[in-house]
C-alpha cells in the first residue's frame, strides 16, 4: 500500500514558523477561549507514525507535558545516536536518504506520515515527499529565521482543496 506524507504546521502571516531564537511560544500569544484544535485531531486521525527532525524532537521534550504523541515517532537525525531512556519505546531514530527511510519506515506498516519540523519538512519537499500540505496561518507577525519553505530551489503548483477559518 502507497501512503501519503503530510504536513500540518502553523505559520505567522508572514511564513515563519518560529522566532528569532527558535521558539514557538508565539502560538500561545493568539487567543483561544473554545480551546479548539483547529483539525488536529482530524488530521491525526489520518496519519499512522510521525516522521520529525532532532530540533523539533528536542523541542517536545523541552514541554513541560508528557509525551504528547500517541503515534509511533520517527525522528530523523544524522548526529543523534541514541534516544534519552524515557522516550525509549515512543521514538525511534531513522538516518540516510529519505527515499529510503520513508521504504523502511513503511515495512514497518507506517504508511501515512505526518512530516512535522521546519528543516525536515524543507528537505522532504526538496525531493517531492510530500503528498498534502495544511497550513494554518496565524495573523501574527514574527520577522524571523524559520521560514517553513525558506530553501526551495523550485516553484510549485499547488491545490487549494479547502479554506477553514477559526
Amino acid at each position: 500500500m502507497t501512503g501519503k506524507n503530510k504536513v500540518f504546521i502553523a505559520t505567522s502571516l508572514d511564513g515563519y514558523i518560529a522566532d528569532k531564537n527558535g521558539e514557538i511560544d508565539w502560538l500561545h500569544s493568539i487567543p483561544n477561549p473554545d480551546n479548539l484544535d483547529l483539525g488536529y485531531g482530524e488530521f491525526t486521525s489520518q496519519i499512522d507514525a510521525l516522521v520529525m527532525g532532532r530540533t523539533t524532537f528536542e523541542t517536545v521534550c523541552g514541554f513541560d507535558m508528557e509525551w504528547p504523541y500517541e503515534k509511533p515517532v520517527f525522528v530523523l537525525s544524522n548526529s543523534l545516536n541514541t534516544i534519552p531512556d524515557e522516550y525509549k519505546g515512543k521514538v525511534e531514530l531513522v538516518k540516510g536518504d529519505l527515499k529510503k527511510v520513508i521504504e523502511e519506515i513503511h515495512s514497518k506498516g507506517f504508511n501515512n506520515l505526518y512530516i512535522d519540523g521546519g528543516k525536515t519538512i524543507q528537505s522532504f519537499l526538496k525531493e517531492d515527499l510530500i503528498d498534502e500540505m495544511i497550513i494554518t496561518i496565524i495573523p501574527y507577525l514574527l520577522v524571523a529565521d524559520f521560514h517553513c519553505l525558506a530553501t526551495s530551489p523550485v516553484d510549485w503548483n499547488l491545490n487549494a482543496w479547502t479554506r477553514n477559518f477559526f
